[in-house]
């Protein structure tokens, strides 16, 4: 990621760290409003389940100039996400749902620019996590149907 598209990340997030349990209950509504079938994947208090959230958001936020220092946790996160029930499909609602809640969170400070940064963020991780999540269970019937 480019310099400029990292310092709109970071300059974002702290604003949004300023009310986690805000910001992830307003991400979860938004997830479970796209995709209500999601809901039974979420077995934790959704309190609990936010503040991990925004724990993992402020790890990669903070790692996103050394990617090298958060791909191991990323790929590994991956790999979990496969034993939820997390498929291939859930990713594009849950950056759906993440834009959703930065665009609302943000107002006029999530502009192009900031969609654009946030947008290719969320895809490298993604991408990160789905090709963990392939390698852990290669067999998986929902994992093998995406390229």
């Amino acid at each position: 990621m480019n310099p400029d598209a990292i310092a709109i990340i970071r300059s974002g997030f702290r604003h949004l760290a300023a009310e986690p349990d805000h910001l992830a209950a307003l991400f979860y509504a938004r997830l479970f409003d796209l995709d209500p079938g999601l809901r039974p994947l979420f077995k934790d208090d959704l309190t609990r389940q936010g503040r991990k959230l925004v724990a993992v958001l402020a790890h990669v936020v903070q790692g996103l100039d050394r990617l090298d220092t958060i791909v191991a946790d990323v790929r590994a996160l991956g790999r979990r996400h496969v034993d939820y029930g997390v498929v291939p499909a859930h990713y594009a609602t849950v950056g759906a749902a993440l834009l959703s809640t930065l665009a609302d969170r943000l107002g006029a400070t999530f502009d192009a620019e900031a969609r654009t940064a946030w947008t290719q963020a969320y895809n490298l991780l993604a991408e990160v996590m789905l090709e963990a999540a392939r390698e852990a269970a290669p067999a998986h019937p929902a994992l093998e149907a995406v390229p």
